[in-house]
């Protein structure tokens, strides 16, 4: 049996157009219940929920407006449309400011009926879902900082759940701004180390040189500023974590130490000559394709193994439905209570945005985008106009669209590579994933990706046209 598109309560006096309006809905998805009066329909919406009201404006005893007022202070879940066959202004500014959502003037199109019956019951569902999250979000688990529901984010939940008291070497991957360090730090609150120090240093961040003595340490007299002997993360990380947040932008020459340190469970300042021991265990993190990486010559195939004893894959943002909306609230609180403003949630016409736009900047483009719009509302709520152009106005490529102009026709390679990113996307970037749907091994997958792979880079120059 096929879903219906929502159950409408009709209001009309008038018999045959009542019948016209029930027959019509019906045979357009939905599932209508007639009544004659607004008190007959009153009463019946305080022991049965429905998803919309749709109400004549003229009736004798209570007419539309004050249906509208009474279901906006009684049941101000449920939107209104209103149908009118005067079509003024103020009509519709009366029905407005009564609770309504929107109007239809006579004679009524149904098929135009129909598309704002949609809308408002969209707008009804989108409304009770920002509602049930807000809820939620004091349930979920937030453990170390992590927030979600969805099934992709729950299979990382498990996995950290049965790591996290072993002292094996974690890789955390993903794409940018998917939270990795938040779920390194998730491993760390969940193990038997919590009560140890959790010490992250970004790998990129510096120079081969100071990296080689943040992470190993340094005896005094080893250089020209080394005035005093100084222990390096490793050792200060004795007893819980340490964090390589961005492992594959290693100097290929540190790579090496690293592996020794890595196996020996020691380390050597520079300019020392003796072996310090630690006891810290190992999770590093990477937005690049450290498989791509080895079979470059970039980075080392032991240590890969030595760093990747687990893995655990981040999703990206837009693979996590409703999670968008979980972190968008979390981000307004926090973002509301350090500005001082009252800012309680986010309004259906923001949410519908939210989940529509394919966010590739991940978490940290969406604490950004709410940040931005908490800062600039002045309303309870955010409005459309509180977001981003980007996200505003963003709208989904349509796969269905067919190019007509023989100019624009492609090769069978190139409709291949296509194929292959749209695959990418839709499993949320997961490699072994793509590799398993497309029937072909991850090299395979690699070289058909070519140089257009974010790993290798760079940008194929018939790519940069698109």
């Amino acid at each position: 049996m096929s879903a219906t598109k929502g159950r409408v309560l009709v209001v009309e006096d008038e018999r045959e157009m009542r019948a016209l309006l029930e027959k019509g809905l019906g045979r357009r998805g939905f599932v209508p219940t007639a009544r004659g009066s607004a008190d007959e329909a009153f009463a019946l919406l305080e022991s049965e929920d429905f998803d919309t009201v749709l109400t004549d404006l003229r009736m004798p005893g209570m007419d539309g407006i004050a249906l509208c007022e009474r279901i906006a202070l009684n049941r101000p879940d449920i939107p209104v449309v209103v149908v009118t066959a005067f079509g003024s202004l103020e009509t519709a500014v009366a029905a407005i400011r009564a609770g309504a959502y929107d109007f239809v003037t006579k004679p009524v199109d149904l098929d135009a009926l129909a598309l704002v019956l949609e809308r408002a019951v969209q707008h009804r569902a989108l409304r009770e879902e920002v509602r049930r999250l807000r809820r939620a979000l004091g349930e979920v688990s937030t453990e170390g900082g992590v927030v979600g529901e969805s099934l992709a984010l729950r299979r990382v939940y498990e996995l950290i759940d049965r790591v996290a008291d072993s002292d094996t070497s974690v890789l955390v991957t993903g794409e940018s701004g998917t939270g990795k360090e938040v779920a390194a730090r998730a491993l760390h609150a969940r193990g038997r180390r919590r009560a140890g120090p959790f010490v992250a240093i970004n790998c990129a961040a510096m120079p081969e040189a100071l990296l080689e003595s943040e992470l190993f340490g340094h005896v005094r007299g080893a250089f020209t500023d080394a005035k005093t002997s100084r222990p390096g993360l490793f050792v200060k990380a004795n007893g819980g974590t340490l964090f390589l947040d961005e492992v594959g932008e290693l100097p290929l020459t540190l790579q090496p130490k690293l592996l020794r340190a890595l196996q020996e469970r020691t380390v050597r300042p520079v300019g020392g000559e003796t072996e310090v021991a630690f006891d810290a265990r190992i999770v590093a993190a990477t937005n690049r394709d450290l498989d791509l990486a080895v079979e470059e010559g970039r980075f080392r195939e032991d240590l890969y193994y030595r760093l990747n004893v687990i893995g655990l894959e981040l999703p990206p943002l837009r693979a996590r439905g409703n999670d968008v909306l979980l972190l968008a609230q979390r981000f307004l609180e926090h973002f509301a209570t350090r500005s001082g403003k009252r800012v309680v949630g986010l309004s259906p016409a923001v949410a519908q945005r939210l989940l529509a736009y394919s966010w590739p900047g991940n978490v940290r483009e969406l604490q950004n985008c709410i940040e931005r719009a908490v800062a600039l509302t002045a309303y309870e709520q955010l409005t459309v106009e509180d977001l981003p152009d980007r996200i505003r106005d963003y709208r989904a490529p349509n796969p269905q669209t067919q190019n007509q102009d023989v100019s624009e026709l492609v090769s069978l390679e190139e409709m291949e590579r296509r194929y292959i990113q749209r695959v990418m996307e839709t499993v949320g970037g997961s490699r072994t994933l793509a590799s398993r749907i497309l029937g072909v091994d991850r090299k395979t997958l690699y070289r058909k990706l070519g140089r257009r792979h974010p790993a290798a880079g760079t940008e194929d120059k018939d790519d940069a046209k698109e």
